[in-house]
């Protein structure tokens, strides 16, 4: 009888391993039919979305001194040193920076610049040891900006909200593809085509 129960327990424990075990392969199961979420990163990196606010990009040339960016920023952030030439009456820009350690990169400056020397960026690493280095001044914030569809030793990954429906897979980007989603002029064509086949 002893003999019988222990056989009895053994196959009791046996079945219930084999039913959490299916348990944990339906998951895995199930997961396999999903869209990736990890990123390898830094080989791969996410392309960021058309209206993504990086890292602002700064015209020097195009500046007249307005100080509209400083007005309108929430926080007063953009320092802007010029001098006034009596000559030709104007404000001349000596100096222009931005902390982007303070930053809360709403764009506000950008939206309301009226000679658009401010432009956001797909750039979003600015991690440094020291929060000084973050304090960009006009030529930093003057170089062109980097994209990660340029850069030769990472694989752009396309973003997964923005994958067709039945593509499981952010790794096969389309030749030529520059931004997660489709640029403003390419809608306008898709929607102008679409209109012209309806009528």
């Amino acid at each position: 009888m002893k003999f019988l129960n222990q056989i009895t327990n053994y196959a009791k424990e046996a079945l219930q391993s084999a039913k959490y075990i299916g348990q944990g392969l339906s998951v895995t199961f199930d997961h396999m039919r999903r869209r990736p979420i990890t990123v390898q990163y830094p080989y791969e990196k996410l392309i960021p979305s058309e209206r993504f606010r990086g890292r602002i990009h700064f015209e020097f040339d195009k500046c007249i001194a307005c100080e509209v960016c400083v007005r309108v920023c929430p926080i007063n952030l953009p320092v802007v040193d010029w001098v006034f030439n009596k000559e030709i009456k104007k404000k001349e820009l000596k100096h222009y920076s931005i902390d982007f350690g303070v930053c809360i990169f709403c764009a506000n400056c950008v939206e309301y610049c009226p000679t658009n020397c401010l432009s956001v960026t797909e750039e979003y690493e600015l991690a440094t040891y020291d929060r000084h280095e973050l304090n960009y001044d006009s030529v930093a914030m003057g170089r062109i900006p980097y994209k990660v569809t340029q850069d030769p030793m990472v694989t752009p990954i396309r973003e997964f909200a923005y994958l067709p429906a039945g593509v499981m897979s952010g790794h096969d980007l389309p030749a030529g593809a520059q931004r997660a989603g489709e640029r403003p002029e390419a809608i306008a064509n898709t929607t102008e085509s679409s209109e012209s086949s309806e009528n």
